[in-house]
């Protein structure tokens, strides 16, 4: 009997290859920023699934995917201006969001591996915004989660086949 050969993909992909970014745009094309100082990062993607067992099936338990719903959660770290002392821009927008109803409780946001890999998504999304809080010794930290609504399309890489970020996590 032969040896199977072994896969060529030897390397682990690191969790920090995701890069979130947010439409800051009013009207017409995207304008992205990225989302800065994430330390956790969970894109989620569920599917509902129902039983359609029939007869046919002797026995046997049955299920189809009748809808499938998205989110992404990301625990990020406040970012300030050191000088003006200003909360980064792109984070005020989604705290305004989470905080706002109709059109303006949605955002647009994509994320993408940051190295060039085929794998990139976009969609509209709820915001809920969370701060964590702390002792005196501790960051400010913002549990967010983007709850999807509508679908999340798969999008071509923004920056495509690009030279990994790290040569060492090539």
């Amino acid at each position: 009997m032969a040896t199977p050969t072994p896969p060529a993909e030897t390397v682990t992909a690191l969790a920090r290859r995701y890069r979130l970014e947010l439409d800051t745009g009013k009207d017409g094309p995207p304008t992205w920023a990225v989302i800065p100082g994430i330390t956790e990062f969970t894109p989620k993607i569920e599917p509902t699934q129902q039983d359609v067992t029939t007869y046919d099936a002797e026995g046997w338990s049955e299920q189809a995917v009748t809808m499938l719903a998205w989110s992404v959660e990301v625990t990020l770290a406040h970012r300030a201006h050191p000088t003006t002392g200003r909360f980064n821009a792109a984070q005020e927008a989604l705290r305004r969001a989470s905080m706002s109803f109709g059109a303006a409780s949605y955002v647009r946001v994509r994320y993408y591996d940051r190295n060039g890999a085929p794998d990139a998504q976009e969609g509209t999304a709820l915001v809920t915004w969370e701060p964590e809080g702390g002792g005196p010794d501790e960051i400010d930290t913002i549990k967010v989660t983007l709850t999807g609504s509508g679908p999340l399309v798969e999008i071509p890489n923004p920056v495509g086949d690009a030279p990994p970020v790290n040569k060492k996590e090539a």
